[in-house]
């Protein structure tokens, strides 16, 4: 599967997907118990260098496993996206359009491209560029790679990323940053608690007004701003919160969302927890 990432992150929608795949085929096959064996695999990608080449090898995953035959079969295959996107199979969950987009104005016109590049791409085989380790990704195989090496250049890498070595350099100080904040936050606050009592603070309201039930402007703001710094920078999931704060999970997990569209949330969180 390629995901653009939102605000939901990739963790929080696998874990839905495998549970609920799981749980329907528990009860159409009648049997009981793990469906999956291990964790799902996944990496970040610079869409810019590498979206036409992923959404090409995903689709031709069923030519290079003999599951169809040829190109002309794998447009009616239902079971894979390239059905979709050349208009012979419907699949609501697939944004067709996105990716039409980047082969072409039109409709007509991008499916043509799109098509042509997906055969294209039948002759490379399997792609370990694009499923192997970050360094050999990040520079493109490894006769680039020795040839950085030969010359004293060192390539930033990391096997769960792809895209150019600027785009991991990037990603990878983005991870440490967030690291460092999450530390900082859990040094300063050490408990949920302690988190319910600096926002009731910095909002000059009564720490059970957070618990309740009430659509006070400044609560209904206090709240969302909680469930956001609780989930999103302290890593509790959203049935701690819940607990914590006798509300419903699903109703933290709105708050969590809303909370995150607030303009101003990360400098709220800066002047809360530096007092």
């Amino acid at each position: 599967m390629l995901l653009k990432t939102g605000l939901a992150p990739i963790a929080t929608v696998m874990r839905r997907l495998l549970t609920g795949y799981a749980v329907s085929f528990n009860r159409r096959h009648r049997r009981h118990g793990h469906l999956f064996q291990n964790r799902y695999k996944s990496f970040l990608c610079e869409e810019e260098l590498y979206l036409k080449e992923l959404v090409r090898y995903i689709h031709l995953n069923p030519l290079r496993a003999k599951v169809v035959k040829d190109i002309k079969d794998l447009g009616i295959y239902r079971w894979c996206g390239h059905s979709a996107l050349m208009g012979k199979a419907e699949a609501g969950f697939q944004d067709t359009e996105y990716v039409l987009k980047s082969f072409g104005q039109s409709v007509r016109q991008a499916r043509r491209t799109y098509e042509s590049f997906v055969a294209q791409g039948i002759k490379h085989g399997r792609r370990p560029d694009l499923v192997g380790g970050g360094l050999l990704r990040s520079v493109g195989g490894w006769a680039e790679l020795k040839e950085f090496r030969d010359l004293g250049i060192r390539i930033k890498g990391d096997e769960r990323l792809l895209g150019s070595s600027d785009f991991v350099e990037k990603v990878l100080k983005q991870a440490d940053e967030q690291l460092e904040e999450k530390y900082r936050l859990q040094v300063n606050v050490i408990s949920l608690q302690g988190l319910v009592e600096k926002v009731a603070r910095y909002y000059k309201i009564d720490p059970k007004n957070l618990k309740s039930v009430s659509k006070e402007r400044r609560i209904t703001e206090a709240r969302r701003v909680l469930s956001y710094i609780a989930v999103r920078k302290l890593g509790y999931k959203c049935s701690d919160v819940s607990k914590a704060m006798g509300i419903s999970a699903v109703t933290v997990s709105k708050a969590v969302s809303l909370g995150s569209e607030l303009s101003d949330v990360d400098k709220i969180q800066k002047r809360m927890l530096d007092n």
